[in-house]
């Protein structure tokens, strides 16, 4: 259990910086690369909260 919470905190990390670095591109392809990363972080996320609720 202690790994899943790890895990999720990492990507709950990465899911922050993406959207950070989305807003910060200069580069219209690397924001909306770095937007679509941060959406699909997010997914990840809810997945995993709902796969730890699930087994306790």
């Amino acid at each position: 259990m202690k790994d899943m919470q790890a895990h999720l905190e990492k990507l709950r990390n990465e899911a922050e910086e993406c959207e950070l670095i989305s807003k910060l591109a200069t580069d219209s392809n690397k924001k909306a690369l770095f937007a679509r990363l941060a959406v699909l972080q997010r997914a990840l996320v809810k997945e995993l909260e709902q796969a730890i609720a699930a087994s306790s």
